[in-house]
């Protein structure tokens, strides 16, 4: 599946939802679906710094493809970087470091969001990119 059809699908299954407080209930949901990070990889060298929580990342290149791990001390922010996750894992690096990620715009969870946690999306989005391109080379 494409970056883009996963993320149709996601926006398909946040608007099944009649307002803000369910589709966070949903991304939180998500977060606490994610694969575990091991205790170990939650450490400075895989934390995004800038973000409001704690938030961490971690990529490995694996069979020509990108895949990714996150956690957060923030329950809402790790349902946030689960959006990206689901999204961008198991992708090659040029898909990932191409794909327009503005669908988090059109989630509708972003007017929600203090000013610090939305600068967070964007901090992401751009670490998640950042690890496709140092894999870039060895595609």
């Amino acid at each position: 599946m494409s970056i883009a059809a996963k993320q149709q699908e996601l926006l398909d299954e946040l608007g099944l939802f009649q307002d803000w407080t369910e589709r966070y209930e949903y991304v939180i949901g998500l977060g606490r679906k994610m694969t575990p990070m091991p205790e170990e990889s939650r450490n400075s060298e895989h934390l995004i710094k800038g973000c409001q929580s704690q938030v961490w990342l971690d990529a490995t290149f694996e069979n020509g493809k990108v895949r990714y791990l996150a956690d957060s001390d923030s329950v809402i922010t790790k349902g946030m970087i689960a959006l990206f996750v689901r999204v961008l894992d198991d992708e090659t690096p040029d898909a990932i470091l191409t794909a327009d990620l503005s669908f988090v715009d059109q989630t509708g969870l972003k007017e929600h969001l203090a000013p610090t946690r939305a600068n967070a999306l964007n901090l992401m989005a751009t670490q998640m990119k950042q690890r496709a391109l140092n894999f870039a080379s060895q595609a």
